[in-house]
């Protein structure tokens, strides 16, 4: 048996989990999108089935409360991310980019997990030109943990059901090529 608690003193947790994303890419995941896992999109787990997301609630930034069905129906690209995390940092101008090359085929949907303070999120998203994100908060980390999210940034692909079709665990630049090509492969079905 590993000792996890072990492993994440040594910070090789994210080693761990890592390698056992990789390890569970199934032989008979969906051949469509198996096929763009090209480039950076290779880290992409795509799931033999589609699996069920979390229905925890989280909020905007007026303190309205939300859950991943209020964008069923589209194509999502949800993002885990936390305001002190460097690799989050890096790929948020991406994703905003990529939002905006995706306009209503498929939504980027960023939460901010844990504690992350409006002003902060506020000053980085200025301070980065990001305007086409939301600003959505999970302060206890509820959805994250229900969601399985271990580390961040965790990046999750929903079909227009809801439901999860694949996951990238780590930074990638989301504005790719090979990244618009597997939304838009889901939102084209």
């Amino acid at each position: 048996m590993v000792n996890l608690w072990g492993l994440r003193k040594r910070g090789m947790l994210a080693v761990v989990y890592t390698a056992l994303a990789i390890g569970a890419n199934p032989v008979a995941a969906d051949p469509a999108l198996e096929a763009l896992r090209l480039g950076e999109m290779r880290k992409l787990v795509v799931h033999s089935a589609p699996q069920p997301v979390g229905d925890a609630t989280f909020t905007d930034r007026e303190g309205r409360k939300l859950t991943l069905a209020d964008w069923d129906g589209q194509v999502v690209l949800l993002n885990f991310w936390a305001t002190w995390c460097a690799p989050c940092r890096a790929e948020m101008p991406a994703l905003d980019a990529l939002q905006g090359e995706m306009g209503d085929r498929a939504a980027v949907v960023t939460i901010a997990t844990g504690r992350n303070l409006l002003p902060a999120i506020d000053k980085f998203f200025d301070d980065r030109n990001i305007t086409r994100l939301p600003v959505l908060l999970d302060p206890k980390s509820t959805l994250a943990r229900q969601m399985g999210v271990a580390g961040l940034p965790v990046t999750v692909v929903l079909d227009r059901e809801g439901r999860e079709v694949a996951r990238m665990i780590g930074e990638a630049d989301w504005n790719s090529p090979e990244a618009q090509a597997v939304l838009l492969a889901l939102a084209d079905r």
